[in-house]
């Protein structure tokens, strides 16, 4: 049994809600690491050196990736035993609630070290929300879409990431082009944080509209009569790490490249742009802000061709892709023309998003239905946390100084990357024709004794 064909309204409302939901926290998220590269180390870390305190501003900015894991385990449980929906609402309110709160927040200036501490508290909170949001989110369009378009369906709301960092970009890009930089970093920067309340009414208010995910309703209905007749259904992380220990691993080798490239195309090279090339910040939110609409545009694409010609090929082709551009972007960056500098970065994020695009599908496919939100949020978020978390602190580190920098070697750590995404992806079969309603997860009698409820 596969997704049921959905009318026109109701799936086009699905994938709206995703795909708006989806760019709301992404927006939250992204915001944070683009002033942890402009303005945090000066608000936040004033008694230390511009590179020492852009360091502190990305430590802090990784850590809301170790909150991510924790989150995908409690949202993946629930959403595979109550349902993708609730889920959705609940994570979109927690990120929302903790962008706003950042706004608020005092400086190093106003109250010392308990700025910091409370800066970090609220990076928890976003991560731990963003650790659920983003299984949710793909599931419940993969779910409720035809699986011969799931690719390019389930693409939309993995767009809402590129179009998550090009709004916080381009209200940040705003703010710089009518204020001086005086005045940004005095109050500015509270301005697109404070913003996120009016994008969280907007999402909530298109997600409670959707319904739940057929194809989980009918794994729900058929592990209740199980359970009536005296089975029983695991905890969904004992499923994972019972029957899809080789999928999660899957899933995490092909985030390391993907992950890591999306972190530096985007928040490092603005701290490269204008640490290293001396240009101001409106140089490089414009140029990241261009590259990042062309990638908002071409990943669907990217997922409807893996619709035609499979999961691999595409992500492959995205892999190998972003491990020969690596030492090419730096040099472009060192050029200082802004038109170099904005194909450098469009490239990076056009081999990105052909790892992006076919993502949301492929991990979809991994796992069945009662562990799909747990095993896609898992395997994706300890990725995130190993890969994503770091990469900006690893190219800090590799960079050496903003005065002699090493690029080589933050090119080569991009290259490493991407062998290792193409390795974990090639050893695994093709999945585009996999049919998400085969595997119900639900254990029989004989496997009581080692349920978990």
């Amino acid at each position: 049994m596969s997704a049921p064909a959905q009318s026109g309204t109701r799936f086009g409302r699905v994938v709206g809600a995703s795909i708006i939901g989806t760019t709301v926290e992404w927006y939250d998220f992204f915001l944070y690491g683009s002033a942890a590269a402009l303005v945090f180390n000066k608000l936040f870390f004033p008694e230390a050196d511009d590179f020492v305190g852009t360091l502190a501003a990305f430590a802090t900015y990784a850590v809301g990736f170790f909150a991510r894991p924790v989150g995908a385990l409690v949202f993946g449980h629930f959403g595979d035993r109550i349902g993708r929906k609730k889920l959705l609402v609940i994570s979109l309110l927690m990120m929302g609630g903790a962008t706003f709160c950042i706004g608020l927040l005092p400086t190093y200036g106003s109250v010392g070290l308990l700025a910091p501490i409370l800066l970090i508290v609220l990076r928890l909170i976003q991560g731990f929300a963003l650790g659920g949001e983003w299984g949710g989110a793909v599931l419940i369009v993969s779910e409720h879409g035809k699986p011969e378009h799931r690719g390019f369906w389930a693409s939309w709301p993995q767009a809402g990431a590129p179009a998550g960092n090009l709004l916080a970009t381009g209200v940040l890009a705003l703010l710089a082009a009518f204020q001086s930089d005086e005045a940004f970093e005095a109050w500015g920067w509270r301005i697109p944080f404070l913003l996120s309340a009016v994008l969280i009414l907007v999402g909530l208010w298109v997600r409670l509209s959707v319904s739940e995910s057929p194809i989980f309703l009918e794994a729900q209905r058929e592990a209740e009569a199980k359970a009536a007749a005296g089975e029983v259904e695991k905890a969904p992380i004992i499923t994972v790490l019972t029957r899809y220990k080789r999928e999660v691993l899957t899933a995490m080798g092909a985030r390391i490249a993907e992950n890591v490239s999306f972190y530096l195309l985007t928040a490092f090279s603005l701290t490269y742009l204008t640490e290293v090339g001396g240009l101001d910040s409106s140089f490089a939110l414009n140029a990241v802000l261009i590259a990042s609409a062309v990638h908002l545009v071409t990943i669907p694409l990217w997922g409807h061709l893996s619709d035609r010609i499979g999961r691999k090929p595409v992500y492959l082709f995205g892999a190998a892709g972003i491990g020969a551009w690596s030492f090419a972007f730096f040099g472009l960056l060192d050029t200082g023309s802004f038109f170099l500098c904005v194909v450098g970065i469009t490239v990076g994020l056009l081999f990105h998003g052909a790892m992006y695009g076919p993502q949301a599908a492929f991990f979809s496919e991994l796992f069945g239905t009662k562990a799909r939100y747990t095993g896609v949020s898992v395997g994706a978020q300890l990725a995130s946390l190993v890969a994503g978390a770091p990469a900006p602190l690893i190219a800090l580190a590799l960079l050496g100084s903003f005065d002699e920098p090493n690029v080589a070697a933050v090119g080569i750590y991009l290259v490493v990357c991407a062998v290792v995404t193409l390795i974990a992806v090639a050893v695994y079969g093709e999945t585009a024709k996999r049919d998400l309603a085969e595997d119900k997860a639900v254990v029989t009698r004989s496997d009581r004794t080692s349920a978990s409820v």
